[in-house]
């Protein structure tokens, strides 16, 4: 099989994996937007995972696996039993297992001044003794995550997708199991809990369903603690600048819960619904071809092949282009018709709509740069280059923290969004602009009239979805927002075919491709 054929087959199974993981994440989403609306207890809730996802994305997550997968791609392909490979993913699996613990522990155990000092000063004391509660218990998660993130590295190593792209659906499967069964058993007022205990259930799911792929590969994984080894110290000098950039990003988040917790009660509630939203084409398109191209580009650099890293970087960013450009527009078009049917139901009515729709259509050309930034600090990643990326999360920080804060007075969650989408493409322009002198053979005119032609495309698409919008004024929810999704698709495919865009010509043979 060719390596662009290997890499279509990936990004495809990674794409439908996600897909599903986000299906199943906008039908949690739903089951709890009914039961709990968008209400205190729920500003609670968003807000406890922010300790959490902190400790993961730094020690068991994106930090880890970013600076794992090219150091253990070494081991393997310089050792031909794999013991030594083995040995060491093993020790960085037990070190981060026991640092994710203590730091689990310790959040715990100061979870009540974290929460009235920096995550939401503003909440009620009742709001902050519920969100100490529920983050005490998400906790937990955290430390399984510690396992199944590893574990994810491991496999995506290995090039074995699957598993690992089902695995975010089983962890939705598991919060649905907390919102349905769970929380009906608590009594009124405490349901909420049902939530943070489907929290961990998704999490030994999201663990356990990968196991059968560790197996396949025979995977000689076995509790290993050595400070001292060469191959964990190479990780960890490779992770200490992600886990900085990520941190700095998750700071983002805390002052967006932090900066949402001073206004009116359901607003940070209707932020979250509204990123979820925003997050679902961009994790299909972005995140998962970013997933699975990653490893190849790390492979790429390994062997110094920079012409087939530069075209595969290039092919990527056109890919992504091609796909979230049109969904951002669509997304900024039809916020409102989209919002009230993904969400309007039981406790969440049309005001909850209204807020969620407000904060969506500032969040929607996000897609376009998270997206790119997930290719683009890969890129630097599979070079081994962590430092450039810390520096443009940096300049990401001050200017969504400062550009939120000056606008939250005047638009409230709008200005947060806003923030957000502007900072995310400073941070895409400033690496982009590096990687000039990094990989000077990715400089190519042709994304630039790639670029061209989507934008005119999207901009047909956008004429034409306005003036659906204005047809169907008044008419079925789901026909408006149904509808609107078909029509904005056939008319962007239709001219982007016309235009001559390859990546839109290549997917049916990418769709119905077998062998």
């Amino acid at each position: 099989m060719s390596r662009n054929s290997f890499l279509a087959r990936a990004a495809l199974i990674v794409m439908v994996g996600f897909l599903l993981a986000k299906v199943t994440a906008i039908g949690r989403q739903l089951i709890i937007a009914s039961a709990f609306g968008a209400t205190a207890s729920m500003d609670a809730y968003f807000a406890a995972f922010t300790a959490p996802d902190l400790i993961f994305m730094l020690i068991s997550g994106g930090a880890l696996s970013a600076a794992f997968i090219p150091v253990f791609s070494e081991y393997l392909n310089r050792n031909a039993d794999r013991d030594e490979a083995w040995r060491m993913a093993s020790n960085v699996l037990t070190v981060s297992f026991i640092l994710s613990l203590i730091a689990a522990t310790l959040a715990a155990l100061f979870a009540p001044a974290i929460i009235r000092t920096v995550v939401a000063p503003q909440f009620t004391a009742e709001q902050q003794q519920l969100t100490v509660a529920l983050m005490r218990l998400i906790l937990v998660s955290t430390v399984i995550f510690s396992l199944s993130g590893l574990v994810t590295g491991v496999l995506h190593t290995l090039q074995h997708f699957l598993l690992p792209a089902f695995a975010p659906v089983v962890y939705n499967l598991g919060i649905i199991i907390g919102a349905l069964a769970v929380a009906p058993l608590m009594p009124e007022g405490q349901r909420v809990y049902g939530l943070a205990i489907g929290s961990i259930i998704g999490a030994l799911f999201h663990l356990s369903i990968q196991l059968p792929a560790l197996i396949k590969h025979r995977a000689r994984l076995r509790p290993i603690f050595d400070l001292g080894d060469e191959g964990l110290r190479q990780v960890v000098v490779l992770m200490a600048p992600r886990a900085a950039a990520l941190a700095l990003i998750y700071s983002k988040f805390i002052m967006r819960t932090n900066f949402a917790s001073r206004l009116p009660e359901g607003q940070l509630s209707a932020l979250d619904y509204a990123w979820d939203l925003m997050q679902l084409p961009e994790t299909i398109f972005g995140t998962a071809i970013a997933l699975a191209v990653f490893p190849t580009m790390a492979e790429l650099w390994s062997q110094q092949n920079r012409a087939q890293l530069a075209k595969t970087f290039n092919d990527t960013l056109r890919s992504i282009l091609t796909l979230t450009v049109p969904a951002a527009v669509g997304m900024w078009l039809l916020s409102l018709p989209v919002v009230r049917a993904f969400y309007e139901r039981g406790a969440f009515g049309y005001e909850s709509s209204l807020s969620t729709a407000y904060a969506l259509s500032f969040f929607a050309f996000g897609i376009v740069g998270h997206s790119l930034l997930e290719v683009v600090a890969r890129l630097y990643y599979a070079q081994k280059d962590m430092l450039r990326p810390l520096y443009a999360a940096a300049a990401m920080l001050i200017v969504t923290i400062g550009l939120a804060w000056w606008l939250l007075g005047a638009y409230g969650i709008g200005g947060i969004a806003l923030a957000d989408t502007v900072g995310v493409f400073v941070e895409v322009l400033i690496l982009l602009w590096w990687l000039r002198h990094r990989l000077p053979e990715a400089q190519d005119g042709s994304l630039l009239m790639a670029v061209a032609k989507v934008v005119v495309a999207a901009f047909v698409m956008g004429v034409a979805l306005y003036g659906w919008l204005i047809l169907m004024d008044g008419r079925n929810l789901y026909l408006v927002a149904g509808g609107g999704i078909l029509v904005g698709a056939a008319v962007y495919g239709v001219v982007a075919l016309m235009l001559g865009i390859e990546e839109i010509k290549r997917a049916p043979r990418l769709l119905l491709r077998r062998g």
